[in-house]
């Protein structure tokens, strides 16, 4: 299958050119996503926009892939899904712990977002004014 990679300001985009993720395919995504982790711009879009059916092996891969990301202080979202695929996590009770959702700007929100509050949670310039205690 081809997987067209795009590099954005703030995450890389990938996006499956299939119109089904097996669990080879999700392997593939794997390698290409960890090869992410290791680059400067570790923060993953993936757009499964063309894609129409996902195998159920395939759903539990990419969700240990989110897990791995946000394990290494990166963000992963997914967008663009349609119906059935949303019904395949939900069936395997995955759709609720992963981040989803239904278009690439609200994606990119959501890295944009994610990444602020990684800079707010790891600076040390916070003060608290303990006179006022």
């Amino acid at each position: 299958m081809e997987l067209k990679i795009d590099t954005k300001e703030k995450y890389q985009l990938l996006t499956p050119a299939g119109a089904s993720i097996t669990a080879i395919i999700a392997a593939e995504i794997v390698t290409i996503c960890n090869k992410c982790l290791e680059s400067a711009q570790k923060n993953m879009v993936l757009n499964l926009e063309n894609v129409e059916e996902i195998a159920p092996d395939a759903c539990q891969i990419l969700t240990d892939l989110q897990q791995a990301f946000y394990d290494k202080s990166a963000s992963f979202v997914m967008c663009c899904l349609n119906a059935k695929l949303e019904d395949a996590f939900d069936e395997l009770g995955l759709l609720e712990v992963l981040n989803l959702t239904p278009t690439l700007s609200e994606a990119s929100d959501i890295v944009m977002m994610e990444e602020i509050e990684r800079e707010l949670l790891d600076s040390d310039d916070f003060e608290f004014d303990k006179e006022s205690e």
